[in-house]
């Protein structure tokens, strides 16, 4: 998101409203499209845990290198904004043939919405990806195939819980803190090794390796 440091509430009076929206609304939406994607952030654990928790949005997530893709099936339906450190910009919808690299490679989400009237819909999330691996963003030192980074419930792609854990382990906000402590005795010995692995690699201390 543009601001890091405010609540959701802040980002709402700021911005304005989002529309609550789920993972179902998200494969509805994107049942035609021939692109890459899944859903990431808190639903991605919620599904995997069973465990509810609050949801400010949903996340979908697609290869940064697909976002032309999406930008064409989603043309004329919804308007996508790269949302870059502190800045919202419209992709207008005309250009969708243009180069995307009018997207800076610091942005990391595009929000999408019906109209300027109407409330935010998708927190888009944008993944780096060489080739046909996914590549984290913090260190290319780590990535696997793109095929193994996410998982299907009831028609729904998700991102693999152990690899948004390791996108959240930075923050270590309560959240984060609780998600954690709810997905982590459910992740198999691969993935836990696998996770502990990535952690150690990228936050060398980190408080979560003792419990993995």
């Amino acid at each position: 998101m543009p601001v890091s440091n405010v609540d959701h509430d802040e980002l709402v009076r700021i911005y304005g409203p989002w529309r609550k929206r789920t993972p179902a609304d998200v494969a509805e939406l994107l049942a035609d499209y021939q692109g890459r994607w899944w859903v990431a952030g808190g639903w991605s654990l919620e599904t995997f845990s069973g465990v509810p928790r609050d949801h400010g949005d949903v996340d979908p997530s697609i290869p940064r290198s697909e976002l032309g893709l999406l930008r064409r099936y989603l043309a004329g339906r919804i308007d996508l904004w790269s949302a870059d450190q502190e800045t919202l910009r419209i992709l207008l919808p005309g250009d969708v043939g243009a180069d995307d690299h009018l997207v800076p490679d610091s942005c990391e989400n595009v929000w999408a919405r019906r109209s300027g009237g109407d409330p935010w819909e998708y927190d888009i999330i944008l993944m780096t990806t060489v080739g046909d691996r996914w590549v984290f963003k913090r260190d290319a030192r780590t990535s696997l195939p793109l095929d193994e980074i996410v998982w299907t419930q009831d028609g729904v792609n998700y991102l693999r819980p152990e690899i948004q854990l390791l996108h959240k382990a930075a923050g270590l906000r309560p959240k984060d803190q609780a998600d954690f402590e709810a997905v982590r005795p459910l992740l198999d010995a691969g993935a836990r090794h696998w996770l502990r692995e990535a952690i150690a690699l990228t936050h060398p201390g980190h408080r979560w390796l003792a419990d993995l």
